[in-house]
């Protein structure tokens, strides 16, 4: 097989893994909250990793203008998913963050994925699910530098 033929599977092959990743998120998304938008999950796990943050913070990490941001942190709210505390740099200001909700039922989603993909991965060995860890990094990272 040819370089050109290699890289035009690899393209099939990680346009397969985007939509299953956009079906599995939007799963988890209804997992954690029936009302919650998949949108909305990439936003409160991001929180839940690394808030508590300002908006003006989210909007850039994720390139959405503030308004938008606004409305999803809103939504968040209302469903109890997300706190906001004043930032205590800036009176003006709030920090938004991940309510003990959101984290656990974050995290029982995330035990109960990593549960079916042991099951589905089951005959892989753990050289090669850590080798394939590895070279999905190194792929990850090579796109990265452009």
């Amino acid at each position: 097989m040819t370089r050109p033929e290699t890289l035009g599977l690899l393209e099939q092959e990680v346009g397969v893994l985007i939509r299953r990743v956009k079906r599995v998120i939007g799963l988890r998304a209804r997992a954690v909250h029936p009302d919650l938008q998949p949108s909305s999950y990439l936003m409160l796990a991001f929180l839940a990793e690394k808030g508590p943050l300002r908006s003006s913070a989210m909007a850039e990490t994720f390139d959405i203008d503030k308004g938008a941001i606004s409305r999803q942190v809103q939504h968040l709210t209302e469903l109890g998913l997300v706190d906001r505390t004043p930032d205590p740099d800036d009176g003006r200001a709030s920090l938004v963050s991940a309510s003990d909700e959101a984290v656990r039922r974050l995290n029982a989603v995330a035990a109960d994925r990593r549960t079916w993909l042991d099951e589905r991965l089951g005959d892989w060995t753990d050289d090669e699910l850590t080798g394939f860890v590895d070279v999905l990094g190194r792929y990850n990272r090579a796109l990265d530098q452009s």
